[in-house]
């Protein structure tokens, strides 16, 4: 299973690229609110590190996932001990997320501290060989580190999100500040400007990365197993199921969209067009391209 490439260098140019958006952004919170720029990346810095090093703890816990042991799961423990073996990878702990909703994510800081998660709706709609399918692309995931690169570039779009909102709300309802309310309007229009620039920066380059990190993923997944179709055909009846899901159920799942394997959209057209995942056309056609040359050079999985 060989390290792909260009995937890692996108994400460093990617995470280049959110490093100048958001020391940049630094800069502007630094002459707004008139400190010196020392004490702003101190504070990023300390964000920054706290988010590395609770980032897999605050999605477990957000998802409502628990740690399953063998004797709960045996055969999601066999799938993965299977699979950790083939990519080389130490095995990573395994959770069950109570939902619904068919679905998986990977997440950790490193191979060694890594979770591979599934709903519970996914074991109910899933065969074992899909189910493999699925758990091959999350451990693929784990092999290109791409999870915490995901983890910290959402960092950088969320603190400009949470800034547009409430400086929206201080908008709203008058607020309080330095020089009256018409120095206060301007003062907060230019924040709710360059906040929204600095989200959508991130967003677009977010979803760029995210896009191929997915077909890499896909990819790799197809590669470990030698069965490409077992994930085509969990892909489809993933999607199959989420299209049909209930509205409600489907919004409180939407936050973690760019680590699912399948994204949770509640809506149509504009929302597909902001998703984080290529089209699930597209990877099923990538995935029969791949059954097409395993099946060319007889390396199919048994």
């Amino acid at each position: 299973m060989q390290r792909d490439l260009q995937l890692t260098a996108r994400m460093v140019i990617s995470f280049l690229a959110l490093a100048l958006i958001y020391l940049a952004f630094l800069s502007f919170v630094s002459m707004y609110f008139g400190l010196g720029i020392l004490p702003i990346s101190i504070l990023a810095g300390l964000m920054i590190g706290a988010q590395w090093y609770f980032s897999d703890k605050l999605v477990l816990w957000s998802t409502g996932t628990k740690l399953v042991t063998r004797e709960e799961h045996p055969i999601l423990h066999e799938i993965v001990e299977k699979l950790a073996q083939k990519a080389n990878l130490p095995k990573p702990k395994i959770g069950v997320m109570p939902s619904d909703i068919p679905n998986a994510f990977a997440t950790g800081k490193s191979p060694k501290t890594s979770v591979v998660v599934v709903s519970s709706g996914i074991m109910k709609i899933l065969n074992n060989e899909e189910l493999e399918g699925v758990l091959s692309h999350e451990l693929t995931h784990i092999r290109h580190r791409d999870v915490t690169i995901i983890t910290l570039a959402s960092l950088f779009s969320t603190i400009a999100w949470y800034l547009m909102q409430s400086s929206m709300f201080s908008s709203m309802w008058g607020g309080y500040g330095y020089g009256g309310r018409q120095q206060q309007g301007g003062n907060l229009f230019l924040v709710l400007a360059v906040a929204a620039v600095v989200w959508l920066l991130s967003f677009l380059i977010i979803r760029a990365i995210s896009r191929y990190r997915e077909l890499a993923a896909d990819r790799g997944g197809a590669f470990l197993t030698g069965k490409p179709l077992n994930l085509s055909h969990a892909l489809m009846k993933i999607d199959g199921k989420i299209k049909v899901a209930p509205t409600q159920q489907l919004q409180k799942m939407e936050g973690m969209n760019a680590f699912f394997i399948v994204p949770a959209i509640s809506g149509q057209t504009i929302a597909r067009f902001f998703s984080t995942h290529p089209p699930i056309e597209e990877r099923i056609k990538r995935l029969m391209e791949i059954e097409q040359q395993l099946r060319g050079s007889g390396t199919l999985g048994t």
